[in-house]
């Protein structure tokens, strides 16, 4: 079972749907007057909580040996923090999708998919701004939309299987830090922490068959030849139904019928039950 190499990139497709959420957030700095002085686009980053309160500790100092930079506020920044099986959203293990279409240069062929598994995936969402109204801002920009989830509709596979999936991401909770103590020379620093569930599915191997386009059933007749308690020789064959589908060539699409061939045996053909097989 292991060692089959398969990657759908459920994951870090997430990761990409979740980022791509928060990356046109934007804040508006006015004047005393209420009149536009600027507007910021709010920078996205995929990194942990921990550097950028490295780098916001940092001495600025732009003279003598210290040539670092302080970090530009407002930024925002994320990264998963979590991974766990949620049972909840169980489904049967024994169900398998199909799908009849054609691979890369391959005749057509069923393509199967077993069910997903359920996982949660726990998101950290951190908002680092120097003043409170731009911290507000993004917040309220945020906030409404989640209630308490919000939902993105992914294309989890559309080269084979042609899945997709609403993959809702809710909000579980908002952390808010000031760090407004110190001397009056230290740096304001407001921290927002929002933390997310993503309910996501991951996905195993796709497995491949020929279609079947023809079925065959043999019938056996007891009476023929008597039970093999009272001292008979077991059931012979004594029919064979055939089904194939009219045209031969059609898809599951298309309009096609059924034809139904039937072939009589008496020949005095037997069933062994020793070995399960006609003699």
């Amino acid at each position: 079972m292991f060692g089959q190499h398969f990657y759908h990139k459920s994951i870090r497709n997430t990761v990409i749907a979740f980022g791509t959420i928060f990356n046109n957030i934007n804040i508006k700095r006015l004047d005393s007057s209420g009149n536009p002085l600027q507007t910021i686009r709010v920078p996205l980053s995929y990194a942990p909580k921990e550097k950028f309160i490295a780098r916001l500790d940092q001495n600025a100092n732009l003279t003598g040996s210290d040539s670092s930079v302080a970090i530009t506020l407002p930024r925002m920044s994320f990264d998963v923090n979590s991974y766990s099986y949620d049972p909840s959203r169980k489904l049967n293990k024994n169900q398998k999708v199909s799908v009849a279409k054609n691979a890369t240069g391959d005749e057509k062929k069923v393509f199967t998919q077993h069910s997903p598994v359920p996982y949660d995936v726990g998101f950290e969402l951190n908002v680092f701004t120097a003043t409170s109204d731009d911290g507000l801002q993004i917040i309220e920009q945020i906030l409404p939309f989640f209630q308490p989830d919000y939902t993105v509709t992914m294309i989890i596979d559309r080269d084979i299987m042609d899945t997709k999936r609403d993959i809702p991401f809710i909000l579980e909770s908002v952390d808010y830090e000031d760090s407004y103590q110190g001397s009056m020379t230290d740096r304001r620093r407001i921290i927002y922490t929002l933390k997310f569930t993503a309910k996501i599915y991951l996905y195993g191997p796709i497995g491949s068959s020929a279609i079947i386009r023809k079925s065959s059933v043999d019938l056996y007749d007891n009476l023929a030849t008597g039970d093999t308690s009272q001292g008979g020789t077991g059931p012979s064959r004594s029919e064979r139904v055939t089904v194939t589908p009219n045209p031969t060539s059609a898809d599951k699409d298309d309009v096609y019928t059924y034809t139904d061939t039937l072939e009589f045996f008496n020949d005095g053909l037997n069933y062994d039950e020793g070995t399960g097989n006609d003699k």
